[in-house]
This record gives C-alpha cells, sequence and structure tokens, in this order.
C-alpha cells in the first residue's frame, strides 16, 4: 500500500477523525500513532514475518494494524470502544487477514481467540492501564511468544530497572521473572494524535518457557516482594513483618536473610529476583 494514503500520514488520520466525527474518548487513554519510521521500529522489534499470527491490543482506529497486516500471517485485533469498530471495519477493509474483536482485553478469552496457537502481542497500550494489562497476560500464561508495546517511557525503564537502582521496584522483578525485557526505542510525544505529556517508549518482553529462578511458593515470593516495595524505607523484615497476608516475626525474617547469606538491615530494593526467590524458598 502507498504510504500517503496509509494512517500513519497525520493528514489521513485527521481525515478519517473528521469524516467519521470521532470524539477521542480520555477514559480510554487515546493516543493515535502517527510517525511511520515508529511504527517500522515495533514491527521489527516485535519480529514479525508472514507466518506470525498476532493479537493486537487496542487498534484505535487501525494505524499500527496496518502495518502488522503487511507483515504478518494475520492479526486479531481487540478494541474496547465501540465507537471505533466501524472505522476499523473502514480503515482495514483491504485487508482480508484481519480481524477485529470488540470487546475489553482484560475479560477476553483469549486462548479461545487463538485455539492453543502461538501468537505474538503488539500493542500502542494506554497509559493508565498499562501494568494491568501486562500483568494479566503474564500471570495467566497467555501462550504468547513476546509481548511489544508502546509505553510509558518511566514504566518500561522500571520494567527492566536493576536492584538498588530508583526504578528498581515490584514491577522490575515480576516482568524479569516471567520475561526478557528489551528497550527497542523511546518515543517523543510528537509521535501521536493526540500528543501525550510524557515520553514513551518502545519495549519487547520476550516471554520465557521456564523462570530464571527455582520458587517452591510463587505467590508466596510475591507477597514478599510487594512487601518489600510497600514501605521501601524500612529494613526488609520490618516490611514484611508489618504486611498485611503475611504472618512472619522480624525475627523469623532476619534468621532467614542470614541464613541465605544477607545482613538482617538489608532493604528489599537491594535483592536480586535469585535473593528473594532464596529467601521465600527458606520462609
Amino acid at each position: 500500500m502507498n504510504r500517503e494514503n496509509m494512517l500513519s500520514n497525520p493528514k489521513e488520520t485527521i481525515r478519517v477523525i473528521q469524516e467519521n466525527n470521532f470524539t477521542f474518548r480520555k477514559n480510554y487513554g487515546q493516543n493515535f500513532l502517527i510517525d511511520s519510521h515508529v511504527i517500522d521500529k515495533i514491527v521489527a522489534a516485535a519480529e514479525i514475518d508472514d507466518t506470525t499470527e498476532v493479537l493486537e491490543i487496542g487498534p484505535g482506529i487501525g494505524t499500527l494494524t496496518q502495518y502488522l497486516a503487511e507483515s504478518a500471517k494475520s492479526v486479531t485485533a481487540v478494541e474496547i470502544d465501540d465507537k471505533l469498530i466501524p472505522i476499523l471495519e473502514k480503515t482495514l477493509a483491504g485487508y482480508d487477514n484481519v480481524r477485529i474483536v470488540h470487546g475489553d482485553i482484560l475479560k477476553q478469552d483469549i486462548n479461545a481467540l487463538f485455539e492453543g496457537r502461538r501468537f505474538k502481542i503488539v500493542a500502542n497500550l494506554p497509559y493508565y492501564i498499562t501494568t494491568p494489562i501486562i500483568m494479566s497476560l503474564l500471570e495467566d500464561r497467555v501462550p504468547a511468544d513476546s509481548i511489544t508495546v508502546m509505553i510509558q517511557k518511566e514504566v518500561a525503564e522500571r520494567m527492566q530497572a536493576s536492584p538498588g537502582t530508583k526504578d528498581y521496584g515490584a514491577l522490575s522483578l515480576a516482568v524479569q521473572y516471567y520475561c526478557e525485557p528489551y528497550l527497542a526505542a523511546n518515543v517523543p510525544p510528537n509521535c501521536f494524535m493526540p500528543r501525550p505529556n510524557v515520553g514513551s517508549a518502545v519495549i519487547r518482553l520476550a516471554i520465557r518457557d521456564n523462570p530464571p529462578v527455582e520458587v517452591k511458593d510463587e505467590k508466596l515470593m510475591f507477597k514478599l516482594i510487594r512487601a518489600a516495595f510497600n514501605q521501601r524505607r524500612k529494613t526488609l523484615a520490618n516490611a514484611i513483618k508489618n504486611f498485611e497476608g503475611l504472618s512472619y516475626s522480624r525475627e523469623e525474617v532476619e534468621t532467614a536473610l542470614t541464613e541465605i547469606g544477607l545482613d538482617v538491615r538489608v532493604r528489599g530494593e537491594a535483592l536480586s529476583l535469585e535473593e528473594f526467590a532464596a529467601l521465600s524458598n527458606k520462609l
């Protein structure tokens, strides 16, 4: 397709918006991409080819969808905004490998959409719901090979942060337990319509076949992690002692820390994923 006629051309996006009397809905966090170079980077980072089945979350008016459809075997685009469905049916009418699904990705039976086949997830995600969507996909262990998403730059940095840094937290550990994160590109606000107030980034999360650590009780480990970062300034032993849903005394946590070779005064932000797994297994 001639790129001048594609939705990545801002004039074409404006034409479609005006022609369909579309108004942006703040509660859905809608920011449409209008930069073909950025879209090329997303498709390249996701490693899409003609054997790939793609799940796209929140296609908007179909800007990224057009590029995915040009490269992929098929695209299933799940859109929550009912006002966008008739627009998508028009903008994607030329692609016989695109399926539009009206629904909320957090309530979709994704396995049913793909009938057990492997796929890749690609999305320009609304910033207000980025973490719930990604964590839901990872915790449900959907059979995806990777998740390549445009998200707020600050959140992308947290996802790949290392112990002891200001960005390191519960999200870093959760994402790194399930995935290998790779920051593919930084994206300025002028690549969107309307412009967001923050910088963005494209991150690819390659989903691991097996977690990098062995842990006896996954739920316990993540509770310990949440406790650690719920009160970052406290020592880990004090943070765990006070955390709802955990029933360990400070002495029990300090004993466990000593047994795995850590200082009893350590704070959670200093522990690696391996050390959280070791502490969880010891407790």
